[in-house]
């Protein structure tokens, strides 16, 4: 069963994400509170984060990059009202994984969650990160990750 943490202030889209999220056969957590959400993710395992960025507490980019600087590597989905492409560009080059703007197709959605997890699910894509560089552990090639 996957471990989803949804952090998000929107009671409504909390529900309906995981209405959709449970029928993947998900274990559902959600958080309200940005300052809360990054303690519970320091001291808890998750297959999949998602992530709005207007909270309270604490903002998603400021989560997104704490996650990130901590080590973790659990994937994040921001999902978001903010639908600019500089807010797509710095939200992925902050740590998301993928980058979803309100109002969204809950298809499309479960779709990129299934593609989280496949991803995920694939020994193929087990990579090892240490600052610039990564090392795919399939072919052991190294990859620069950011910068030329």
């Amino acid at each position: 069963m996957k471990r989803v943490l949804i952090i998000e202030d929107d009671m409504m889209i909390i529900e309906l994400l995981k209405i959709h999220l449970e029928d993947l056969s998900c274990q559902v957590s959600s958080m309200q509170n940005g300052k809360e959400a990054v303690e519970l993710v320091a001291r808890n395992s998750f297959d999949l984060i998602i992530l709005d960025l207007m909270l309270p507490g604490m903002n998603g980019m400021e989560i997104c990059r704490r996650i990130r600087l901590s080590g973790n590597l659990t994937p994040i989905m921001i999902l978001s009202a903010k639908s600019e492409e500089i807010d797509k560009v710095v939200g992925l080059e902050t740590g998301a994984d993928d980058y979803l703007t309100k109002p969204f197709s809950v298809r499309e959605f479960i779709a990129r969650v299934k593609v989280i997890f496949r991803r995920k699910e694939d020994p193929g894509d087990e990579f090892y990160r240490s600052n610039k560089l990564q090392i795919n552990s399939a072919n052991w090639r190294s990859i620069r990750t950011s910068g030329r």
